[in-house]
């Protein structure tokens, strides 16, 4: 089954150039079985790169899905038009009327500021109190997953010494998890971040289950109530020149600028990007639909408690 986005969004054509079948919102309204309905707060600041690059990951369930975008109210972005922001996103607070099956937060260039220090941070904790009652499972990526196990369990994060940045080995807790089905003994998960949260103060919380850890980057993806909620430390939905791009910006306004780790063929910059994970990114996403999105929502979307 296809996506099912809105009418004109831009990521609709790029995502067709990659042979992925999309369902626009005319089409989709002749077909007869309830989508999945998937609410996306993106909270990135280059708002089309992102839809594109989450999209991209979504399309390869045979479920159809219903994609809504998320907006503060109390943010403007500043690298999104104003008119794409206006067409294809909503604010919490119409959204919040609603109940979803599945829901992605995402990261922020936000997080060398302390929680409380973000100034829309009262709106992030209305949404994360919500989401425990009307969505079934959500993703939290990057600042966004520290900030849920922040807030929900009183996680802290801590400063790197230096920007933890590329491609790492990852090690699945139990390839037996249903959000591991299919995956190897290891995995590659790029990552792209100043703090961190500690293994130890993960495994204090029996409300947490430490499910995918690296030697080299430290925890990577945490689950919480039986798979309602997972919060997972790097990017996974990062396309091939993400890293690339960031790399490059840095470099030419910085001297401090590291290589990303395992990233370039034989660590040269000027030969492109060596892609480890996109196979598992693809496995995860679409475990995570099948597994603990479709298989745990009622029929009824409005029983989800």
């Amino acid at each position: 089954m296809p996506l099912r986005i809105p009418d004109s969004l831009p990521a609709i054509d790029l995502l067709k150039q990659e042979n992925i079948f999309v369902m626009d919102t005319t089409r989709a309204h002749t077909q007869d079985i309830r989508p999945l309905r998937i609410v996306i707060l993106n909270l990135m600041p280059l708002k089309i790169t992102t839809e594109t690059d989450l999209l991209r990951l979504l399309s390869n369930t045979p479920l159809q899905l219903d994609i809504k975008f998320m907006k503060l109210k109390s943010h403007t972005p500043k690298n999104t038009p104003i008119e794409h922001m206006m067409l294809f996103y909503k604010d919490f607070e119409i959204l919040k009327k609603q109940k979803f099956d599945g829901m992605i937060v995402t990261g922020a260039p936000i997080e060398q500021l302390d929680y409380e220090e973000v100034f829309y941070w009262d709106e992030i904790k209305a949404i994360f109190e919500w989401a425990r009652t009307n969505v079934t499972s959500t993703l939290y990526i990057c600042w966004a997953a520290q900030a849920g196990l922040y807030y929900y369990y009183g996680i802290p994060k801590y400063p790197l010494p230096k920007k933890m940045f590329g491609v790492f080995r990852q090690y699945p807790s139990s390839n037996r998890l249903p959000i591991f089905r299919g995956f190897d003994d290891v995995f590659m998960m790029p990552h792209s971040r100043h703090t961190e949260v500690r293994r130890e103060d993960i495994l204090k919380d029996d409300r947490l289950q430490l499910i995918a850890d690296s030697p080299e980057c430290g925890p990577s993806i945490i689950m919480a109530r039986g798979g309602r909620e997972f919060f997972i430390t790097g990017h996974l939905e990062y396309a091939p020149n993400t890293l690339d791009n960031e790399y490059k910006r840095d470099r030419d306004i910085r001297d401090d600028v590291e290589l990303p780790c395992n990233y370039y063929m034989d660590n040269n910059p000027d030969l492109q990007p060596l892609v480890s994970w996109r196979a598992h990114a693809n496995l995860l996403y679409n475990n995570w639909i099948n597994y603990y999105v479709y298989q745990e929502t009622p029929y009824n979307i409005d029983e989800i408690k």
